[in-house]
């Protein structure tokens, strides 16, 4: 018999695995010849682990796209003061601060030279006229050359004929203080309010002398205008009772100073002057006019 041969021994592979002659038949009598496999062996008892990610494959340094970093904005170069030194800067406000206070200083005195005579230039005239003249002197008025600092009213009485036939003589009306109050808290004030018993005032006092006298055809013109305002405020103040009768009107200004303000040395008279006009006596025509 050859040494390689195993006879009925069964035939083992290098890997250890046995494969039965194919003569052979280790057949079980009770089996049938096709066994069905049987169930396959279960895995080991030891612990598992999920599966992780499946990594990805390194990308090519060849063919990866770098993406850009977004590139911070240039400030650029700074211009003007920015670009001195601290000390510069500091330099350049002082500077400016100093120039700012000479115009000011400036603006000041022009306005106290060009503005009329009050307490400040009293005080400190001969300070003013040394910053203006005789570089900055000036020959024109800012306001008016003699704004008012005088309160000025205009008042009225009338002498009345009763139904009885006698007469009386009612108070003095203070009829600018009527206007002032009906102006005062008013954000929309009427003209007449504001400015016709004024003007009318006005342009008598312009068109009259100091003894009353009218002077030309716009006297005479005044001194109608202002006796028909009178009557007309006369009949709103209910002065007359049903059957009186309007017989006369008398006009006057109350005239008082502005008093000067507390930390004033000024000494101005507070004491009021009046100035009486004639009496008007009353016709048709003033009365139809002031109703019209």
């Amino acid at each position: 018999m050859d040494a390689h041969d195993r006879g009925s021994t069964p035939r083992h592979d290098d890997l250890g695995t046995r494969h039965d002659d194919p003569g052979t038949r280790h057949d079980d009598p009770g089996t049938p010849s096709d066994p069905t496999p049987g169930p396959e062996p279960a895995p080991a008892s030891g612990p598992t682990e999920p599966p992780g990610p499946t990594p990805s494959p390194d990308p090519d340094p060849r063919t990866a796209i770098s993406t850009p970093l977004p590139a911070s904005p240039d400030p650029g170069p700074r211009t003007g003061v920015a670009a001195l030194s601290l000390r510069h800067q500091i330099g350049v406000a002082l500077a400016l601060a100093l120039v700012a206070i000479a115009v000011c200083v400036h603006i000041g005195m022009v306005f106290l030279h060009v503005a009329p005579v009050n307490t400040v230039t009293r005080q400190h005239g001969g300070a003013v006229d040394d910053w203006i003249y005789p570089e900055f002197e000036q020959n024109w008025k800012l306001f008016a050359p003699n704004p008012l600092q005088q309160n000025v009213a205009v008042q009225v009485r009338a002498r009345i004929r009763g139904v009885d036939g006698g007469s009386r003589t009612t108070g003095w009306y203070d009829l600018s203080a009527q206007d002032g109050r009906a102006i005062d808290g008013n954000p929309l004030p009427s003209h007449t309010q504001q400015n016709e018993l004024r003007r009318s005032w006005d342009l008598f006092v312009a068109t009259h002398d100091a003894n009353n006298r009218p002077i030309g055809l716009r006297g005479s013109l005044s001194e109608t205008y202002l006796r028909r305002i009178a009557v007309l405020r006369m009949g709103r103040e209910d002065a007359l009772a049903r059957g009186d009768v309007l017989v006369s009107v008398q006009v006057r200004s109350r005239t008082s100073n502005v008093p000067p303000p507390k930390w004033s040395d000024e000494k101005v008279s507070v004491q009021p002057v009046f100035r009486e006009l004639s009496w008007w006596p009353v016709t048709a025509d003033d009365t139809e006019g002031s109703v019209r």
